[in-house]
């Protein structure tokens, strides 16, 4: 099983409004999830997604890196011990910003929860990175 995602977008936008957007916790509890969060190593950060009919879904970790342009830390869903880590890195490009996300040690999930997971997050960094887009595009206004 493949153990790591790998999401590749490029952003018409200026690196640092990436950036801001990725590292922000008033940007980020704006296109993802409620978010208690600050870029900076060691901050014990909390995801907590709005109660919907499965309950309230509560991410937590560390962050572990936060130097310009990259962003490391660690991603442990609600109810379980798993610790798996999320890195996104930006670079500039001649137009823009590419952003690539990864998520990795989805293996540290056990047998078939490891696949389940790995599923689950797929899809999830999908919307995700759409949300983005869309945020990037009409909140940021800046392309």
């Amino acid at each position: 099983m493949n153990d790591v995602i790998k999401k590749e977008v490029v952003f018409n936008h200026a690196i640092d409004k990436v950036w801001d957007a990725i590292s922000k916790a008033e940007e980020i509890s704006t296109w993802f999830i409620p978010a208690d969060f600050k870029a900076e190593p060691g901050y014990q950060y909390t995801f907590t997604s709005p109660p919907n009919e499965k309950g309230c879904t509560v991410i937590s970790g560390e962050v572990k890196e936060a130097n310009p342009y990259m962003l490391v830390y660690t991603w442990i869903v609600a109810d379980t011990k798993v610790e798996t880590t999320v890195k996104w890195e930006l670079e500039s490009t001649q137009n823009g910003t590419k952003l690539t996300l990864e998520h990795s040690g989805i293996t540290n999930y056990a047998g078939k929860t490891a696949v389940a997971m790995f599923e689950s997050f797929n899809g999830g960094w999908d919307n995700c990175i759409s949300g983005l887009t869309s945020y990037l595009k009409q909140e940021v206004n800046a392309g």
